[in-house]
């Protein structure tokens, strides 16, 4: 593999222990990827190993206002690190630790104890009061509601199990993924420009 984008627009995230196994493909040197820390919860921290498989492939990764948790802990470590180049738009800001109090009539208080904090201290979780959170791309692209639509349902048709990748739907039919051709463009310059710095 010689570049790499990953998408993980629309992705809402999943486990915290899967996140940090991703960021570890492309981190190492036991680098910070993530810690969380609460009023009554002390700092816990998340580290890469001391290698990574990947830890010189070109990336970019793509996020938009679909990608929340643990799709923005791998997206704010990449970008905090210098590791790749985030393009799109502002992440949900999903970044807190819950907790299940259970009651005594069997029901459940459902309670935040912590939040996720990108390596630089960043916290990931949007405040409803000010609206600051989410992780910001580097390189903004804004794309409306409806062409988001399409391109998701454009892709779930295109990586349908079982379809041929490049015929599930014709070029001609295809809506443009603006943010994913910017991506793309970027990881051809880059040898130019690296290129260009070293001479």
């Amino acid at each position: 593999m010689k570049s790499l984008v990953l998408d993980l627009r629309n992705n809402p995230g999943g486990l915290l222990t899967s996140a940090v196994d991703v960021s570890k493909v492309f981190i190492g040197e036991q680098k910070l990827i993530v810690y969380t820390e609460g009023r009554a919860q002390p700092r816990q921290e998340f580290r890469a190993g001391v290698t990574a498989p990947y830890k010189k492939t070109p990336l970019v990764i793509l996020i938009n206002r679909g990608s929340a948790s643990g799709s923005e802990i791998v997206a704010g470590c990449v970008q905090d690190l210098g590791r790749g180049i985030l393009i799109g738009s502002e992440s949900f800001g999903k970044g807190s630790v819950q907790s299940v109090i259970s009651l005594e009539d069997g029901s459940g208080l459902r309670l935040t104890t912590a939040k996720y904090y990108t390596p630089s201290g960043r916290s990931i979780h949007r405040n409803e009061k000010t609206g600051k959170g989410g992780i910001q791309p580097d390189i903004e692209i804004a794309v409306d509601r409806d062409t988001e639509v399409k391109l998701q349902a454009q892709a779930e048709e295109i990586f349908a199990k079982g379809k041929d990748v490049h015929s599930a739907i014709p070029d001609k039919d295809r809506v443009r993924d603006v943010a994913l051709d910017r991506a793309i463009e970027l990881l051809k310059v880059r040898p130019i420009i690296l290129g260009q710095k070293e001479g």
